[in-house]
């Protein structure tokens, strides 16, 4: 979290203070380089887990449901959030499409708009910081499940320790299968969201 927040300051630092003119002219490019290579390992990390399959086989079918309610309640926030800052919806809704999955989201909708991208980034490290403290919290006061489908695509990867340590063993494979679908979700929903708000 450290490095990341190191670069974003490093980033504005550059931009505000120093023209670089190969930076200028290669950023898309290099971005979409960077967002190419995070796809791929997450696509290695899927494949290192031979379990994942035969564990999901073994659920419920309403478990299987989660990662789609959370997307849904997660598109809804968006909309409802949209009352409070002022914002139209729709950049609301697509910020709240990226689903803790900054680098993704801030890389796809700063395409669009810089200011926008920059909103994606903040709010989506904050929803990762966020349900890091509230996890614990959620899980013993609320449920389980409610405290995997608020991490979002984060539950496969940064929070899982949190999850894992916060609930019964057998939701960290839940945890997994979640922040999985949605992390191969986002990549889809966010482009079908920026064209259907007439973007691109």
């Amino acid at each position: 979290m450290i490095g990341i927040l190191l670069s974003v300051v490093c980033g504005i630092t550059l931009g505000i203070f120093f023209e670089i003119p190969f930076l200028i002219e290669y950023a898309d490019p290099l971005s979409e380089l960077g967002l190419c290579l995070l796809l791929f390992f997450i696509g290695v990390d899927i494949g290192f887990s031979k379990d994942v399959m035969s564990n999901l086989k073994k659920m419920s079918k309403k478990v299987l449901l989660l990662p789609f309610i959370g997307i849904i309640g997660s598109l809804i926030g968006g909309y409802v959030a949209s009352f409070f800052p002022g914002l139209p919806a729709k950049e609301c809704i697509a910020v709240a499409g990226g689903m803790g999955w900054y680098s993704f989201s801030a890389i796809e909708l700063g395409q669009i708009d810089p200011y926008l991208g920059g909103v994606a980034l903040l709010t989506n490290v904050f929803r990762e910081l966020l349900a890091i403290v509230f996890v614990p919290l959620v899980a013993k006061k609320i449920g389980s499940y409610e405290s995997v489908a608020m991490c979002g695509a984060t539950a496969m990867d940064s929070v899982l320790p949190i999850i894992n340590k916060s609930n019964p063993p057998r939701i960290s494979i839940i945890a997994f299968y979640s922040g999985l679908v949605i992390s191969v979700a986002v990549p889809i929903m966010l482009p079908a969201l920026i064209r259907i708000f007439g973007w691109q």
